[in-house]
């Protein structure tokens, strides 16, 4: 009859579990940025194709001078294009929508933000570190992404520098600036506080500021994903979704 082990000894004989990559509430707000990101995506995408012209100052229409218009169709037909015929004006269901997906991006990045800070998760694991502060290690950072050197399995349990800096950037910089001149845009935001309108030069300079903060974060989305992909899909995935990753935690 085979005898059972100790209690103790069946407790030592259990592999420990490695520390979490990721916590629960940064994987929880990182999935609902990202559906938010998906919408706001999608819905802005229409929005632009309704007027495909930006402008500077407070107003702009078909009879303004144009700052620049990107060459594609409307789905106006009283904008000019230079094009013979409009796409299908979608211009109702992408305005709901893209607010809709703005306020669930703006409660959860401040849910973030505000977890962020108590936690200590922006000074532990995305401030860069005073020895990674140098203009050698930055460029030696951009010339390992540039050759596409595949990362150390060590290193998923931690940030490089460049990694820091970009999601430093998007969360207290492109981020707020994206959430300022969409407001700006908002007559009813604008009336309450003018300020934040004039400070940009008008409502249609705060949606031109507004487009390439929006390219900007459409840019470091396609590099995400891309790195992602090239650091390892499932492990990286894996991490994000149940919290847990193979390999060395020694950085953790």
């Amino acid at each position: 009859m085979p005898i059972k082990p100790a209690p103790e000894a069946a407790a030592h004989s259990r592999p420990a579990l490695k520390p979490l990559r990721h916590t629960a509430l940064v994987r929880s707000t990182h999935w609902i940025t990202a559906l938010a990101f998906l919408g706001l995506l999608v819905s802005g995408i229409e929005i632009v194709i309704s007027h495909p012209r930006f402008y500077w100052g407070e107003n702009g229409n078909v009879l303004t001078p144009v700052l620049f218009k990107l060459p594609i169709p409307s789905s106006r037909a009283l904008v000019p294009t230079g094009y013979g015929y409009v796409l299908p004006d979608q211009n109702g269901w992408s305005r709901y929508l893209h607010f809709q997906s703005a306020w669930l991006a703006v409660l959860t990045g401040l849910v973030y933000v505000a977890a962020g800070f108590t936690s200590g998760h922006f000074r532990k694991d995305l401030l860069p570190r005073a020895e990674d502060v140098s203009w050698r290690a930055l460029a030696g950072s951009i010339g390992g992404h540039l050759r596409f050197v595949r990362p150390d399995p060590a290193e998923a349990w931690s940030y490089n520098l460049l990694q820091r800096l970009s999601y430093l950037t998007v969360i207290f910089a492109l981020g707020p600036l994206v959430v300022w001149t969409g407001l700006a845009m908002s007559p009813a935001f604008t009336s309450a506080f003018p300020a934040s309108v004039n400070l940009l030069g008008g409502r249609q300079s705060a949606r031109t500021v507004h487009f390439f903060a929006a390219a900007s974060l459409l840019l470091f989305f396609l590099v995400h994903v891309g790195m992602v992909w090239f650091a390892g899909f499932r492990s990286r995935m894996r991490a994000m979704i149940t919290g847990r990753i193979d390999g060395p935690a020694e950085d953790a």
